[in-house]
Order: C-alpha cells, then structure tokens, then sequence
C-alpha cells in the first residue's frame, strides 16, 4: 500500500473510478463498554434505526450526521488556510465593525455555504452580494457549468449545496453531495440520564420565592421585580432557588435517554467519482475534456484532502463522545470492473496533491480564486444580530 500519488487520482477521476471510500472502525476513548453521548433531535431523542451489519439486523445510533461531518470537513479546511498550508477561496463577512464581538463568519462556516443567507443579506461596499461576482455564480451554476462556483466555492461542488432561499426558491440551484461522511454507532443500549446538586451553601427550597428582576438578573426584594398584572413575577413555576442555580437538586432519573453503549463504532467516508464527472467547466462558453479532467481532479483531491485533515484532528464529537480508531485509517479505490487498491493518505500527501490539482487547474485554464473577498453586514442584518443580541440578554432568569 503506497501514498496516492496526483497521476493515480488523475487516472481514477478520469478512467473507471467509481468511488474512494474509507470505513473506520471506532471505540470509545474510556474503551469498550464505556458510554458515549449521540447528538439530540425533536424532543431529546437520539437518532435510533436498525442497520444490517455483517447480516446481523442490529440496533444503531447516529452519532454523527452526514451534515456535521460535512462541517467538521470546512472546518478543517478552514483551519489549515488560516495557518498558510493551503490556497482557497473564501468569502468573509466581517461583523466587528456592525456588532462588536461577533467577527468573521466565513463561506467555510455559513451552513448553507454559497447560498447561506449570512452572505445574501451582506454587502461589498454599497452593493448587495447578489449582484458582485461570486454572488451572481448561484444564479447560472448547473452541472453543465460549474465554472463559476469552482472559482469562489469549491466545497460546494464536494458537499452540495443548494440555493432555496434564492429568487427560485425550491428551484434554485442544486449540486448533490459528492463527499458523504458520517460516523454511526453499532449494537446499541441506551442508558438513564442522572442528575443531582448538593449546594455547599445549603440554601433550602422555602429559603425563596426568587423573581424576574427588571434588570433581567433575578433578585430576592418583590419591590425590584419586574411585574405582570401588578404582582411581581417569580422565576420559573414557583420561584424556588432551584430556578437561579441555588440549592440542592435531589439525585433523579431524567425520562430522556442518557447515553449508549455499543459494540463499536463506524465511519463511512465515500467520495463519489461519477458525480464529480457530471461536472463540467466551460470558458467563454466552451468545455474541453482537459478541462473537465483538470477540474474533477481539483475536486477529488479537495474532497480527499477536507476529509484526511478532519480525521488528523480526532474525534471529539461533543462532550462524552470522544472516539479512537481501532486500526489505521485507509482509502480504498473501487474501480468499474470491483477492483479494490487501498491507499495511503497522510494530511502532508493530501495537502501536496490539493497544490498540484489546482496548479493543475490553473494550466488548464480555470481560475481558483485567491484573494478573499470582504464583506460586511448589510444594515437590517446588523439590526437583526443586535436585537437578538440584546434579547439574549433582556431573557427572563430561568428561560
């Protein structure tokens, strides 16, 4: 097994690719029989199915969605073009100014990514984002002419993107996912949630009622309470110190799920060769197979280089679910005909293939864009932030 090297990608992306795909078995950093915590949907629910695994029909848990592994990607990318190790178009919308205290958020951290409306509702000087350059891109991208989002949003051509809340809604323009990553839990047991608080300060629960302050703090004296119907509004239902993170919490099991166990762990990384060779980039109206090639390639290893990087930066999903892998990480090429090669991919090789792929590119004639491109908030968004901001603050105590 050997590292990839750009004329075997450019050969695979080109020939009879089907897909590289990577499948990592996984165990609980405390190790096996340790509990992890799976993300929350609807109502505290994890995300429970049944999967056929090794022919075994075996209760499964999502532990993390194609749609967050897709953000931990960016992220990654995000982070290695801060530190100079790659080259990237990135779109940044600068708060500082607007709202103190929010910063940048980037076209690498937008969820929706071109089509985020954090860049619709920005402006670069007096103009709306829609009508510069990259943002009129939406408007005419298609498979058959994905020249413009390969300049200014290449991740989107690896992990879809879709504009809905543009001027054709649902009609807007879409690109499927050609990078799918997630990481499922096997041969599950859910757990009990368990919660308690001894206060060192004993504080007993008919030491209040605590109210609503007008300040938005809480506040012990009726005569400083904010009032409904002229009486003073008490904290939560009754009041009591609870409500303010004061006094005890006897220990109770919580009706919400409190973890899992589980067998082992699975991440499934799929990179999809035919949809990348959808993907056409004409200039001046004119698509050259060179071109194309030059342009896949570009994409794969954009796609091979996000997925390495966020795997070298580990899996510490969220609080108790850190993962470790069992084995050494490998890609595997399927080829048309079944035929399995696997690969060596080290965050050095994939960041040497990214240089080369889009140096690749540039000679063939497409451009990949450089220069960030600076934005800030139009004016009713910065409204929006700031009241949102001020309403964080103004909640009631116990909300």
């Amino acid at each position: 097994m050997g590292e990839l090297t750009y004329e075997e990608l450019k050969a695979a992306v080109a020939g009879d690719g089907v897909a590289f795909r990577a499948v990592a078995e996984l165990q609980p950093a405390g190790g096996s029989g340790d509990k992890v915590f799976p993300p929350t949907y609807e109502k505290g629910q994890y995300a429970l199915e049944e999967r056929i695994i090794d022919g075994q029909r075996l209760k499964c848990v999502l532990l993390d969605s194609v749609q967050s592994q897709a953000n931990r990607i960016e992220l990654a990318l995000l982070e290695a073009w801060r530190n100079k190790q790659l080259e990237l178009p990135v779109i940044s919308v600068n708060f500082e100014a607007a709202v103190p205290g929010t910063g940048k958020i980037t076209s690498l951290e937008a969820p929706h990514r071109l089509a985020d409306a954090i860049l619709r509702d920005a402006v670069q000087g007096s103009t709306k984002f829609g009508d510069t350059e990259a943002g009129k891109v939406l408007a005419t991208a298609r498979a058959s002419n994905a020249t413009g989002l390969f300049k200014w949003c290449p991740t989107a051509l690896v992990l879809g993107v879709w504009d809905s809340t543009g001027a054709s809604g649902g009609m807007g323009t879409k690109f499927q996912r050609a990078m799918v990553s997630e990481i499922v839990g096997i041969d599950v047991q859910t757990g009990v949630k368990t919660s308690s608080r001894i206060d060192p300060l004993g504080i007993r629960a008919d030491a209040g009622p605590a109210y609503q302050g007008k300040d938005g703090d809480w506040t012990h004296d009726p005569a400083s309470a904010a009032t409904m119907k002229g009486k003073p509004m008490k904290v939560g239902t009754d009041g009591r110190p609870s409500e303010v993170n004061h006094g005890n919490i006897p220990p109770t099991l919580g009706a919400d799920a409190g973890g899992v166990t589980l067998t082992k762990a699975l991440q499934y990384q799929v990179l999809s060769l035919p949809a990348l060779r959808r993907l056409q980039f004409p200039v001046d109206g004119r698509s050259e197979p060179k071109r194309d090639d030059a342009g896949r390639v570009a994409l794969a290893a954009l796609a091979l280089c996000g997925a390495t990087l966020a795997r070298a930066k580990g899996l510490d999903l969220r609080s108790r679910c850190l993962l470790v892998p069992t084995s050494k990480a490998t890609w595997e090429l399927i080829s048309g005909s079944g035929e399995v090669r696997a690969f060596d991919i080290k965050p050095a090789t994939a960041l040497a293939l990214l240089k080369e792929a889009i140096k690749a590119a540039r000679d063939a004639g497409l451009e990949w864009q450089s220069e960030t491109l600076e934005l800030v908030p139009s004016a009713k968004l910065a409204a929006l932030v700031k009241k949102s901001r001020e309403q964080d603050k103004a909640s009631p105590v116990g909300d």
